[in-house]
């Protein structure tokens, strides 16, 4: 796998990057804090997302960006690979918006998605790819601080053992669920075992069969009993036959003494309302003489003369509805007319209060334009006075950027240029305290060993090694080192000096010009606000000359208001004279109503006498009938009468006392029977359920045999399926061991050769031990600073040979990344890490990247990427230097 191109926008210390990567052995350098560690980290980010960066996304996307912005192109196993990743603040929170991934096969979306599928190309998540590939700054000592535990689960993980681990673990959690299900269907067969031998204990046939002879003797009693009250029942009922016959001719009897005596009372209640009838049509016939009589009256007051009956009544009031009809028009004709007259009228005073108006606020807006018109030509003359003030101050700074040592159009780039001159030797100055602090470290640190006499670490003497040979060395280094930072604090300050001056030219040619292009827009203001004086001026005059107009209109109004409401009024005076006749008409149609309601009461009256008359002759047939049925009915009752028999009621009476007292005594004997029968039903039933649940649990107990057999058998496969993974890890385990171990030796012989360490030995665990020339055993911690960096960096580019090797290309590792690998380092451990970095170029790591500033790693690389952070901004960037050598 191979890093081809990132593009960064706002992410940390970045605001808009674009970097190709290209294969070999790139190096990052720069100052300490601009920005080279972020860079490896976005690259990281675009890979495995938020597990990838230290803290939150938050704090990831740079100050005041509201989004940041990461791709990342690379090549795989042949194929070509692009990952974009957008976070954007929304509220407090950030959250990921875009995370595709562009695959030879097609495009996947979705954080989960992806992680999922680069995981798998690369066989390693976050964690394992910076145990594997990404040598973080300040973690250069991880695997040798780990824990033995956590070194183990780290390097198996990388090589693939740890899902045999978890392999062994599923079979062993299967073995142990097998075991607890073995267990409880154990459990259930020996209760079952146990409940089957207690029931056939019971002897439940025997048992059974007892109860089904008794119970034959209890239905039979029961069927003998219920014959008996059968019988009683019959009896009973031809008891109450009889009773009940001569209680009916009683009640029969009854009935028609009293049908007889309501019969009398209705025959003598008709006769007297025939009486009633009498005394009424004797009152209506008074009423229909009054009534003819007001009659005469009416039609003599209407003059209707001898002809006025209900058709000539009729006739004329329809008539008078007509003329009424044609006079009720023509009011309304002479109603609208008013009302036409007086609306125009009302709209014509509405006109002539809206010309008022208008020529009020007419009047009103041109005295407004003239008073602003004079207060503009007041601000005017400020407006010249600023303009002149402007051009004395154009002429003043035209005469300080006359000053420059530069034309005019190069005042940018003259202070661009001190800029990039001031950055590179703040760069330098930055190397120089580092490189210092190095030199200063390695002298302090030979003079202890000198003091000493020996190693406090390792016990051996210090005479003649590397770190004592060379102090008179490091201590000149020293001297030159402080000198050269001196004169670099010198050339630092001139420079700083010179940049101040610089952009003091800068800002006075910006002033300058800012001020001519204002000096413009303030002319051109002038020449506006002289323009618009003038149109107000011209418009307030207008406005005077539409308010003299709006005032006559409005006395033009009013006059045809004045006409409007005179003809109004005429109008007014003609619907009078109308309704006048119209209550002349009304008058003469109440007369006639009158008369025709007399002439309907008169025949309503005639109407009611002869119904009267009807309904006296109808009540004296009604009677008629009635007293043919009270005959009837007082022949019935004396035959009746003669048929009662006092002495069969008195026997019959006697049987039915027997039959209920038979019946009262032999219904609580069949209830307790038929309890006793029910109870034999019950037991019977209980006994036959225990038989079933007997058979079922025979067949229960055969079923959970067969089960357990068969659980049995698989516990004991999964345990030795257990006992493969873990065995089979051990052995895969110890040919990586061997592995490492033989490719460890051959990185730590390439940079020590001829040094006082022989070999190392890596065991089963992953426990390491150094050994020197003369056998002594050293852990890797008893190493000092540098010789444990290096060999952690050792070990580290061994894990990758093995975890590259082992997988034979089918999985092309990623990128060897190493940042700031040189912390812990002196001069010449530097030079063994330029050592080591060529073995892996030699052993086909196709792209390896380091971060650092030290010059030996810079001179050696195959390409160079410069940082920078812009101290106005904050900002950094990077871009690809132009000097660079070449490892091989």
């Amino acid at each position: 796998m191979k890093f081809e191109h990132v593009h960064i926008r706002n992410f940390k210390c970045y605001a808009e990057t674009d970097l190709s990567l290209r294969p070999g052995v790139t190096v990052i350098h720069g100052v300490n804090g601009s920005g080279k560690s972020s860079l490896l980290e976005a690259c990281f980010f675009a890979l495995y997302g938020a597990a990838a960066i230290d803290g939150t996304l938050d704090e990831a996307i740079a100050n005041d960006a509201e989004e940041m912005v990461v791709e990342l192109e690379f090549t795989h196993d042949g194929g070509e690979y692009r990952v974009e990743r957008e976070v954007k603040i929304r509220g407090d929170t950030a959250g990921t918006t875009t995370c595709l991934l562009e695959t030879p096969e097609g495009q996947l979306e979705g954080v989960t998605d992806v992680e999922a599928h680069i995981e798998g190309l690369l066989r390693m998540d976050a964690e394992a790819f910076v145990n594997c590939a990404y040598v973080r700054q300040g973690e250069v000592n991880k695997l040798i601080n780990a824990s033995p535990g956590e070194r183990q689960d780290m390097i198996d993980d990388l090589l693939q053992l740890g899902k045999l681990e978890t392999y062994r673990e599923r079979a062993s959690d299967a073995r142990v669920g097998v075991k607890r299900v073995r267990d409880r269907k154990q459990e259930l067969l020996a209760d079952r075992e146990a409940t089957i031998e207690a029931k056939e204990d019971k002897d439940l046939h025997d048992t059974l069969n007892a109860l089904e002879s008794e119970l034959a003797e209890v239905t039979d009693d029961i069927e003998t009993k219920e014959r008996e009250r059968d019988a009683a029942r019959e009896t009973l009922e031809a008891a109450e036959d009889v009773l009940g016959a001569a209680e009916e001719r009683r009640e029969e009897i009854e009935t028609l003494e009293a049908e007889i005596e309501e019969l009398t009372e209705a025959i003598a209640e008709t006769e007297r309302e025939r009486e009633t009838i009498d005394e009424r049509v004797g009152t209506l016939r008074e009423d229909l003489e009054t009534l003819e009589s007001d009659l005469e009256a009416a039609i003599a007051e209407a003059d209707l003369g001898s002809e006025a009956d209900a058709e000539t009544v009729a006739d004329r009031l329809e008539e008078l509805e007509t003329e009424a009809d044609d006079l009720r028009e023509e009011i309304e004709t002479h109603r609208l007319e008013a009302q036409e007259h007086a609306n125009k009228a009302e709209s014509e005073r509405e006109r002539t209060e809206e010309y008022r108006e208008q020529a009020s606020e007419t009047r009103s807006e041109a005295e407004d334009l003239a008073a602003e018109a004079e207060k503009a030509t007041e601000t005017l003359e400020s407006k010249r006075e600023r303009l002149a003030e402007m051009d004395d101050r154009i002429e003043e700074l035209r005469a300080t950027v006359a000053e420059a040592p530069v034309e005019r159009d190069r005042l940018e780039a003259h202070r661009e240029s001190i800029r990039t001159d001031l950055d590179d030797a703040n760069e330098r100055l930055a190397e120089l305290r580092t490189e210092l602090k190095n030199a200063r470290e390695s002298v302090a640190e030979a003079e202890r060993l000198l003091d000493a006499g020996k190693c406090p670490e390792c016990g051996q003497p210090v005479e003649g090694s590397p770190h004592v040979e060379t102090i008179e060395d490091d201590r000149r280094r020293v001297e030159e080192l402080e000198a050269e930072l001196e004169a670099k604090r010198d050339e630092i300050e001139t420079l700083e000096a010179d940049h101040e001056q610089a952009v003091e030219f800068v800002e006075a040619e910006a002033e300058r010009s800012r001020l001519a292009e204002n000096r413009a827009d303030v002319r051109s203001l002038i020449d506006e606000r002289e323009s618009t004086i003038e149109d107000k001026q011209r418009r307030a005059e207008t406005l005077r000359e539409e308010a003299a107009e709006h005032e006559t209109e409005a006395k033009a109004a009013d006059e045809r208001a004045d006409a409007a409401e005179t003809a109004a009024g005429a109008a007014r005076e003609k619907i009078g004279e109308l309704n006048r006749e119209k209550k002349r008409l009304d008058e003469e149609r109440e007369r006639l109503e009158r008369i025709e309601e007399l002439l309907a009461e008169i025949e309503g009256t005639e109407r009611d006498i002869e119904r009267l008359r009807e309904r006296r002759a109808n009540e004296a047939d009604l009677n008629d009938q009635r007293r043919e049925r009270l005959a009837e009915k007082r022949d019935r009752k004396a035959e009746l009468e003669a048929e009662f028999d006092e002495a069969a009621i008195e026997e019959a009476e006697a049987e039915k006392t027997r039959a209920e007292n038979y019946l009262a005594d032999v219904e609580p004997y069949l209830e307790k029977r038929r309890e006793e029968r029910d109870r034999l039903q019950n037991e019977i039933g209980a006994v036959e359920n225990e038989l079933e649940e007997l058979e079922d649990l025979r067949t229960q107990r055969e079923e959970l045999e067969a089960v357990v057999e068969r659980l049995r058998s698989l516990y004991e496969e999964a345990a030795e399926l257990e006992e493969t993974y873990a065995d089979l890890r051990a052995e895969l385990r110890q040919r990586n061991v061997d592995r490492l171990e033989a490719m460890l030796n051959e990185t730590f012989d390439l940079v020590y050769q001829n040094d006082s360490y022989a070999r190392i030995e890596l065991d089963g665990d992953y426990e390491l031990t150094v050994y020197q020339k003369d056998g002594t055993e050293l852990a890797p911690d008893q190493l000092s600073g540098g010789e444990r960096a290096l060999f952690n960096l050792s070990l580290r580019c061994a894990i990758y040979r093995l975890l590259s090797e082992g997988i034979e290309g089918s999985a092309p590792t990623p990128p060897l990344i190493l940042d700031e690998p040189t912390v812990f380092l002196d001069a010449g451990h530097v030079s063994k890490l330029v050592e080591l970095i060529e073995s892996m170029t030699d052993h086909g790591v196709a792209q390896i990247i380091v971060v650092s500033h030290d010059e030996e790693l810079v001179g050696a690389a195959d390409d160079l990427i410069a940082v920078r952070k812009d101290p106005t901004t904050n900002r950094s960037s990077a871009e690809r230097s132009a000097a660079a050598g070449a490892l091989t």
